[in-house]
């Protein structure tokens, strides 16, 4: 008796967004109670754990703790998602957002990268 293995190969799922706009407001906190919550309550920590799942190190956004007045680790997260993901904007209102809506932006961002997650597919194998 002799077995073989099949081996089902990944599909390929893919999430596009035709919208060349942010999937929710800067004040759409609503949408994600919880998580504006957190940011709200403990900023550092919701945006290090949001640094993480973009991609990023951990202890990223805890740089700006050396900057003086624009924090620039949420302006080129923000900057650098807004290109991944081709969102119309400009530097000078990500600036803006990042230097007077912190907490705001960092919630924007995190519910962007939820609305445009892609399915990942693991590989099965089975004997038969």
């Amino acid at each position: 008796m002799s077995s073989k293995m099949v081996v089902r190969q990944p599909q390929p799922m893919m999430y596009t967004q035709e919208s060349d706009e942010w999937s929710s407001g800067i004040c759409d906190c609503c949408q994600d109670v919880p998580g504006c919550c957190c940011a709200f309550w403990c900023l550092p920590c919701f945006a290090c754990i949001t640094s993480r799942d973009y991609g990023e190190p951990l202890c990223l956004p805890l740089l700006e703790i050396f900057s003086c007045f624009i924090p620039g680790i949420t302006m080129s997260m923000r900057v650098n998602m807004r290109l991944r993901y081709r969102i119309r904007g400009t530097m000078c209102r990500d600036c803006v957002l990042s230097t007077f809506c912190c907490s705001c932006s960092w919630c924007q961002m995190s519910r962007e990268m939820k609305s445009r997650n892609v399915s990942v597919v693991m590989v099965g194998a089975k004997n038969t």
